[in-house]
């Protein structure tokens, strides 16, 4: 499974505005520094925003900030709702001829709920604050859950 562009832009700002610092971010010195368009950028920030993962303030002196509720939520909730309803495989646009003899969408539906079941285990507040080779090394001992 590979995120969509638009996941992986929030989940970048989300970490990059998730950095301490006296000042809020500006959606100028994000695109610059991300290589992100400015417009794709407000586009993921107001969709951020109406989530209540980050907090924007207009006009002079305003910018982005992280909420630090934000820290808490579970990265599989964050990325489902980045992802939207996005399915692995679609068998009905256009209608596949194989479908009454297939069983692959049901099999990669089952691995898309268990990366989302492996990233239940973590916040966002867990990639901020984990060496990888520490935390992420048990992830071979999860068991898999047959649905």
């Amino acid at each position: 499974m590979q995120l969509n562009k638009f996941t992986d832009y929030a989940l970048r700002i989300l970490l990059y505005i998730a950095q301490p610092r006296d000042m809020p971010y500006t959606i100028a010195e994000i695109a610059e520094d991300l290589h992100v368009s400015k417009n794709h950028l407000v586009k993921i920030v107001h969709f951020m925003g109406q989530h209540d993962w980050i907090i924007t303030t207009r006009g002079k002196g305003g910018g982005i900030r992280l909420n630090p509720q934000a820290l808490n939520s579970q990265l599989s909730e964050i990325v489902r709702i980045l992802q939207g309803d996005h399915q692995i495989v679609e068998c009905n646009t256009p209608p596949c001829v194989l479908r009454s003899k297939c069983g692959l969408k049901g099999i990669l539906d089952q691995a898309l709920e268990q990366f989302y079941i492996s990233l239940n285990q973590y916040t966002l507040n867990d990639v901020l604050n984990t060496s990888p080779q520490a935390k992420y090394s048990t992830l071979s001992a999860i068991p898999l859950i047959h649905l």
